[in-house]
């Protein structure tokens, strides 16, 4: 196999962009006074990938998964925290493919819903995360199904890393904090920008996934707690992630649950944008970072599926 290096170059997202293109959404950038924020900087610059189909970024890795990978008739089969799941089950639905997804209990009602709003066989399976991708594994081994896994895959690396690509498009960026899971959203823009700007990722303290794979220099178990537990707390980070994290990612931030939620709101007391704990865990990593006045910052807010607000 080629080194992740070579599998998620900016050349592949871009042949990627112009695959998922028609299945996806451009989401939109606004740019707001740091005052309004309480930061010491001109602009900030937030992008709203929780527009995207399906309620986060997680889309544009599902449809690139089934869009360059034959899928057997048996269809797809995914684990999930939630958005993943939402995500396959969105495009297998618009591509007119069956699909199974497991999901943990700690998913929130309002990501289990929506998986079950795209016609998926839905399956909970476990506590965490990794026991249901343990049993979405076992379900492809009987059924024949085509597995398309949350983060540690080329098309979802190679589809998340869309997201730089747009955003590098819509606004300049010196720096950009994005939140941090299991990898593959990091670990794609990372990929996209190589070192053109800085890349800081976030992520809870209760689930510091990547600060400790970068601390034992490989992939390790991590605790998978916190209010972000659902979409933020994978066992371990992706294994093609990492080494694209070592290279270009220039630091890690671990915030409190109490900063994840200041940060939705801060979101919704501002602008009315109602983001879920991971969605908003990159603008709390902002809070933490010392900005110069004229740094051009830009905040991925990745996810909306909250009940946060409900009618």
């Amino acid at each position: 196999m080629d080194a992740p290096e070579r599998l998620v170059t900016p050349q592949k997202i871009e042949q990627c962009e112009k695959i998922i293109r028609p299945h996806i959404r451009r989401t939109p950038v606004i740019e707001v006074e740091g005052k309004d924020f309480d930061l010491p900087i001109d602009v900030l610059t937030l992008k709203l990938e929780l527009l995207q189909h399906s309620g986060s970024f997680k889309a544009r890795g599902a449809f690139t998964n089934l869009l360059t990978r034959e899928v057997p008739s048996a269809g797809v089969v995914a684990a999930s925290g939630g958005n993943h799941g939402a995500a396959v089950a969105y495009a297998a639905q618009k591509l007119g493919k069956p699909a199974r997804i497991y999901v943990p209990t700690v998913s929130s009602p309002a990501k289990v819903e929506r998986i079950r709003s795209y016609g998926a066989d839905l399956v909970i399976e476990g506590e965490r995360y990794a026991d249901a991708l343990a049993a979405s594994e076992k379900w492809a081994a009987e059924s024949g199904a085509m597995q398309v896994h949350a983060y540690d895959q080329e098309g979802a690396l190679l589809g998340q890393g869309t997201v730089g690509l747009e955003f590098e498009q819509q606004a300049p960026l010196d720096t950009l904090f994005v939140a941090v899971g299991g990898g593959g959203l990091i670990g794609g823009i990372a990929a996209w920008f190589e070192k053109k700007i800085r890349i800081i990722g976030v992520e809870p303290v209760l689930a510091p996934t990547l600060t400790m794979a970068l601390q034992a220099g490989r992939p390790v178990d991590a605790p998978a707690g916190g209010i972000a537990a659902d979409s933020l707390a994978p066992k371990q980070v992706g294994k093609l992630m990492f080494p694209l994290a070592q290279k270009y990612v220039d630091k890690v931030i671990l915030v409190e649950d109490d900063a994840i939620v200041a940060a939705q709101k801060a979101l919704w007391d501002q602008f009315r944008i109602a983001a879920e704990a991971g969605g908003a865990a990159a603008y709390a990593g902002l809070k933490k970072y010392r900005t110069e006045k004229n740094e051009k910052v830009g905040v991925l807010i990745c996810g909306g599926n909250t009940t946060a607000v409900k009618f």
